[in-house]
Formats: C-alpha cells, sequence, structure tokens
C-alpha cells in the first residue's frame, strides 16, 4: 500500500485541533497545530501527542523536557492557520496571535484555550517520521463557559453540531 492512499484515508478521521507548544534552552517559545493527541491515563494523568520529527518542537521537547497541550476552540481558527505555518509566521512570531502566557513548566499556554495540559516529558518513542510524546500532566485548565471544539478533517477546518436522534 502506498503512503499516499493511507493520507487520503487519514484525511477523514476527524480530530480536534491543538497548538502543542514549548521553549528551548534560549526561552524561545515554538509550537505546531496538531490533531494527534489522546488521553493515555487517568493514574498518572497522561496524555500521547504525536509530532513529526522534523518540526523543531520535536527536538525541543526532547532537550527540554516540558511542553503544553492547547486544545483549540471554533474561535481561535486564525490560531491554528498560523501555527499550521499557513500564514507566514515563523517560530516566535506566530505568538504574536492570540493571548499567551505561562504554564508552571515554563511552557506557552494559550490563555483562552478551551483546555491548556501542562505536561513533563516522561518518554518518547521513535517510530517512522514521526515522535510519540507520551506527557505526565502537571495541569489541567479549563475554560470558563462553554468553549465548542475546533476540528479538522477532509482537509478542512470544521466545527460541531449536535447530531440527530435516531427516530
Amino acid at each position: 500500500m502506498g503512503s499516499g492512499l493511507f493520507r487520503a484515508g487519514m484525511r477523514r478521521l476527524a480530530g480536534g485541533v491543538t497548538i502543542i507548544t514549548s521553549l528551548d534552552a534560549e526561552g524561545r517559545r515554538c509550537g505546531i497545530t496538531a490533531t494527534a493527541v489522546c488521553s493515555l491515563s487517568t493514574d498518572p494523568p497522561s496524555l500521547v501527542a504525536c509530532v513529526n520529527r522534523e518540526t523543531s518542537i520535536a527536538a525541543v521537547v526532547e532537550q527540554r523536557g516540558v511542553f503544553a497541550v492547547n486544545v483549540l476552540a471554533t474561535a481561535q481558527r486564525a490560531v491554528a492557520e498560523t501555527f499550521a505555518g499557513r500564514t507566514g509566521h515563523q517560530r516566535e512570531d506566530r505568538f504574536s496571535v492570540g493571548d499567551w502566557g505561562v504554564a508552571e513548566t515554563g511552557a506557552p499556554v494559550l490563555a483562552d484555550a478551551a483546555v491548556s495540559f501542562d505536561c513533563r516529558l516522561a518518554e518518547s518513542v521513535t517510530f517512522g517520521t514521526h515522535m510519540i510524546l507520551i506527557g505526565r500532566v502537571e495541569a489541567t485548565r479549563c475554560a470558563d463557559g462553554e468553549a465548542p471544539p475546533l476540528l479538522y478533517g477532509d482537509g478542512a477546518f470544521l466545527t460541531t453540531c449536535l447530531a440527530a436522534s435516531p427516530v
């Protein structure tokens, strides 16, 4: 099977949009848009995030051992586009879009994210083109009020609506 068919199939798997962030040894922030994030365990609280090994964040997270996962709401599409590299912003300049603060670990967190998970790297595994990051969640911050999730599927950003009830 070729990778093209696999990619086409995976595009149809919708996922929540996140921004994975960290900072390097000099304190410079970096981040990418990602959909490959899921919970791993509640005891200890942990999650899995998959990032391409060629991205700057992969090396930074391995070196520093901290990262944050910022789950985006529908109103944050501009942030998603910026961190996906679609606006021409590079590395630190990406943080000019959105209101960014600092988590306990030092990782950048989006102030109005639907949820932010502040993580310490428990383990990383290299597989093919990607690194699988296992993060031990040190802190979780949920937004006040409703924050409908921003989704990505079939090559586009999507919003949610309730599915029709079965008759």
